[in-house]
């Protein structure tokens, strides 16, 4: 079996363009240009080439960006005072903290003085807290999570009733994702480091998505037949064939696995487009929701 290739790159192009034209359609109208405000604490190489990608973006949008470098030395008092800034300043419309902080500062604390109306990564607590009950909706959802709907749905006829195993559990992709395929109605498995016999767990999977940061960890043979496979994992293995020295490859291993997944995301090209498309659409939908 050759697996189906989902393209997260055309598909978040479309929704590039979407936003792109929506953003267009508001200034023709006279309405307010969406304003983005990220926040990166330190030097963290990865930060800031996550962070400039961001701006451009933004700027190919025509959404205003704004960007805040404090020193690895920040005080927890000056982040949460730039935030209650940003909170107020009416040209920003959502907010971002760069994650990971410098060891020091409280994360959760700092996500927690977000205004809610401005938290387009869908950290805030009580956007977490909504997603995880029956009934209320999150004002946004974590971005990379919501990617990987869209993906899913784009791919499957129906969500409802499969059988999705989530490997990995962290507050950024693991848990959030679980969640969202539990409010689409399917019969989910959370996996981690203690669950025991991984790959039998992996194989039950119809839907199997892999956040575990661990360089090809699924293979083939933990891949039911005909299953989609979302592979979340960004990895760097050494290539010396490779000018940069090192190639991405996902948590999945992809030649083993897409000759036996139904459908299956590359890395990159898969998850990782998602993530910057779905800030796009937050930071639009933050903008439309000032309006009222």
């Amino acid at each position: 079996m050759s697996a189906q290739i989902i393209d997260g790159k055309a598909i978040s192009t479309r929704i590039h363009t979407e936003v792109t034209q929506q953003v267009a359609a508001r200034k023709a109208a006279g309405k307010s240009t969406p304003g983005l405000a990220t926040i990166l604490v330190g030097d963290d190489p990865a930060s800031h080439t996550y962070v400039n990608s961001k701006h451009r973006a933004c700027e190919e949008a025509g959404i205003n960006s704004f960007g805040f470098t404090l020193g690895a030395d920040t005080s927890q008092e000056r982040l949460e005072g730039l935030i209650r800034e940003l909170n107020q300043d009416e040209r920003v419309h959502g907010i971002l903290v760069q994650s990971p902080l410098p060891k020091g500062l409280d994360e959760q604390h700092a996500l927690s003085m977000l205004s809610i109306e401005k938290d387009v990564d869908g950290f805030h607590p009580v956007n977490i807290g909504r997603l995880a009950q029956k009934g209320p909706e999150p004002l946004f959802v974590s971005c990379t999570p919501a990617g990987v709907m869209v993906l899913l749905n784009e791919t499957l006829s129906s969500i409802e009733g499969k059988h999705a195993v989530v490997l990995g559990r962290s507050n950024i992709v693991g848990m959030p994702v679980a969640l969202l395929l539990v409010r689409a109605n399917a019969t989910v498995t959370i996996c981690h480091s203690r669950t025991q016999d991984l790959p039998a767990m992996a194989r039950q999977a119809d839907i199997l998505v892999a956040a575990i940061g661990r360089a090809e960890m699924v293979r083939g043979d933990w891949i039911k037949p005909g299953a989609t496979v979302i592979d979340v994992g960004i990895n760097h293995v050494e290539d010396s064939s490779r000018k940069k020295g090192y190639r991405l490859v996902g948590d999945v291993a992809f030649e083993e696995a897409s000759e036996v997944a139904g459908a299956i995301t590359p890395v990159p090209g898969g998850v990782g487009p998602m993530t910057i498309a779905m800030l796009l659409r937050n930071t639009l939908k933050a903008a439309e929701m000032s309006d009222s």
